[in-house]
């Protein structure tokens, strides 16, 4: 088979998520990029080209495609069961793996209810703390808070704590929207303020609200430490522990959204640690299976889990997936957690993280760039960039480097395996460059 071949039938066959598909036909098309296999943190089209993975395949992929480890535990696990109904029925993978992540969250977040989506986690969150509510007779707490640009997903029910117009604006008619509070991205930061100062400024705001209306709020979502579909939007610390003080204060529950920044990719395995707090809800997905197969968890906590605890059937969490607790899927999430604990991925990340500073840090004197910034493995940098095309055109050139990015509007960010080795950063980091000189010379 040929890429040509390939991607003329998926265009014609396959409708592509998030992709406006006109894009992709005609003379100026944006190439639609055939993928035959993956090694590690690279992957091969028919033609022979290869291209390293440098947003571990929206954000995923954590110790590379086809883990020689992973791809033995799904193995044995094919012969032993692939899927049974968890209501009624359950099984060692799953048992096991919600063991391990209470364990990871310090035994405070012991019960775990499974999906297969990020977007579908945000959903049993927002839906557990209001029927919490209403199983304690406060039937008023019915409104959630969200972050200004904030992403949760692009089902209905997580678009109502989304905040991002590309995404929501079709839909509005649909949606229950949400509350919207201040962001703290530090990128707002005044002369003279600090990240810490954005910060406290955004809890401020978020007080403010709470005050007036924390009787009709059941919860506030978050997303710690950055904020990624909205441009990467990273802030200090600081926020969630004074947005853990106010949710306390008021009555109000904390979702933490780990979807995209959970599994060691801020640096500590769960962002929020950073702040020394503990969320009533954590949602997780994408990592937690090393990029293999769908899952998502919400983990939540005795007191939640008991408001539900009852004889009568209608004060249970009615809410299911026909896939909740797919046995392979938690079988590569346990061997996703078992690289972790061996490889001592943690800290080794943090020496990676170095070398990606390192070798981005001359961008912080380019005159086209703006908050080059970083948090564990995730970096990113603004280009000062009036073209609507930039995207595209940065992504063309970064393939014909060999590399696979994709902005955000006019925010380059980089989102790698965590197997990348010396030489594979330094290739990435090098590619990126290069693709934005030729970017802002076209």
């Amino acid at each position: 088979m040929s890429n040509s071949d390939l991607r003329q039938r998926s265009l014609a066959a396959v409708w592509h998520p998030c992709t406006q598909m006109k894009q992709h036909a005609g003379d100026q098309a944006v190439a639609m990029i055939p993928i035959a296999s993956g090694k590690g943190v690279w992957l091969y089209d028919f033609d022979g080209h290869r291209y390293l993975d440098g947003i571990s395949s929206w954000w995923v992929n954590l110790f590379g495609h086809c883990n020689p480890r992973i791809n033995a535990a799904l193995r044995e696990q094919l012969d032993q069961l692939e899927h049974v109904i968890l209501a009624g029925c359950t099984h060692r993978p799953v048992v096991e793996l919600s063991e391990r992540l209470s364990a990871l969250a310090g035994g405070k977040l012991g019960h775990c209810f499974y999906a297969s989506d990020g977007a579908s986690a945000t959903e049993i969150a927002l839906k557990m703390s209001f029927h919490y509510w209403r199983n304690r007779g406060r039937q008023d707490k019915q409104e959630f808070l969200c972050l200004s640009g904030s992403y949760h997903g692009e089902t209905v029910g997580a678009l109502a704590v989304t905040d991002v117009a590309l995404f929501k604006d079709a839909y509005a008619p649909l949606i229950r929207a949400a509350s919207t509070v201040a962001t703290p991205d530090a990128r707002l930061a005044s002369d003279g303020e600090t990240a810490v100062d954005v910060a406290r400024r955004a809890a401020a705001a978020l007080e403010n609200h709470l005050e007036q209306h924390h009787h009709r709020v059941a919860a506030l979502i978050v997303e710690p430490l950055v904020q990624c579909a909205s441009g990467m939007a990273m802030y200090d610390p600081e926020y969630l522990r004074l947005a853990r003080q106010l949710c306390d204060r008021y009555e109000v529950h904390l979702i933490c959204d780990e979807i995209a920044v959970g599994c060691g990719r801020t640096g500590t395995f769960f962002a929020h640690q950073q702040a020394a707090i503990r969320p009533d809800f954590l949602c997780l997905s994408k990592g937690i299976s090393g990029g293999y197969l769908p899952l998502s968890i919400v983990l939540t906590s005795d007191q939640v889990y008991g408001a539900f605890y009852d004889d009568r059937i209608s004060r249970g969490f009615l809410h299911s997936h026909s896939y909740t607790g797919n046995a392979l899927a938690c079988r590569a999430a346990l061997a996703t957690l078992d690289i972790f604990a061996d490889d001592r991925v943690i800290d080794a990340n943090r020496l990676l993280a170095e070398q990606l500073a390192r070798g981005l840090s001359p961008l912080a004197d380019h005159p086209r760039v703006r908050h080059l910034r970083q948090r564990g493995m995730i970096a990113a940098f603004d280009v000062l960039n009036d073209d609507p095309g930039f995207s595209e055109r940065f992504c063309r050139n970064a393939l014909a480097r060999e590399i696979l990015l994709r902005p955000i509007g006019n925010t380059v960010y980089f989102m790698p395996p965590y197997v990348l080795s010396h030489d594979e950063c330094e290739f990435l980091v090098a590619g990126a460059i290069a693709a934005l000189e030729a970017t802002l010379v076209a």
